[in-house]
Parts: C-alpha cells; structure tokens; sequence
C-alpha cells in the first residue's frame, strides 16, 4: 500500500503563510484525486479542498481566496498553499489521494499534520 507523508504544519502568526505538502511513499506513484481536510478539536472534519483530473479544484467558502491546491508535474505531490492565514484556521490538515502506482490503484490518507494560528 502507498501512504502518504505530510509535512509543512507549524505555528503561524494571524496573516502568516504556510505551505502543506503531501508526498506518497512511492515515488512512483502518481496521484489523480487528492483532497484535503481539516478537524478542530470539538468540530467535525471538514473538506478544505480538492481536485479530480476531470474537474476544476474546488475549495470551501472559507478559505476561497486564500488557500491553492496545487500538484507538480510529476503528479506525485501534493501542497495547500495557505495564505492569510487565520486562528479559525487552526486544525489538524489531512491529506486524502487517490491514484495508481507500480501495483495498481490506491487510496490513502496522511498522518496529519497541526496547524495553530496564533498571536
């Protein structure tokens, strides 16, 4: 099976940027579906943004505008590039990809990754 790493998470000030990446453990691997989500404590998860190879990328009403998925041109990493960042947005990120890789298909979920957002 592929899993997948994620890395990038930290502590940010209020307006501050990070960016989130999501590697699978195959460098082979190539990924068409990704999403990612996010869970506060006490929330339930909620899908921040995704991609199909079909469809436009599409991103919650919260953070339109400030956050983009993005997958390189090998197709094997993924990012969420979060900009203006806010303490609303303090969670664990998860990333979700779907894909083939050299022994057929996958679906795998990261480890996550915190987020804080803080002053």
């Amino acid at each position: 099976q592929v899993d997948l790493v994620e890395s990038g998470g930290g502590l940010v000030q209020p307006g501050g940027s990070l960016r989130l990446s999501c590697v699978p453990s195959d460098s082979a691997a190539s990924i068409r579906t990704g999403y990612w989500y996010r869970q506060a404590p006490g929330k339930q998860r909620e899908l921040v943004a995704g991609f199909t190879e079909s469809s436009a990328t599409h991103y919650a009403d919260s953070v339109k505008g400030r956050f983009t998925l993005s997958r390189d041109k090998s197709k094997n990493k993924l990012y969420l590039q979060m900009n203006n960042l806010k303490p609303e947005d303090t969670a664990i990120y998860r990333c979700n990809a779907m894909g083939t890789w050299s022994r057929g298909g996958f679906t795998s979920w990261g480890q996550g990754t915190q987020v804080t957002i803080s002053s």
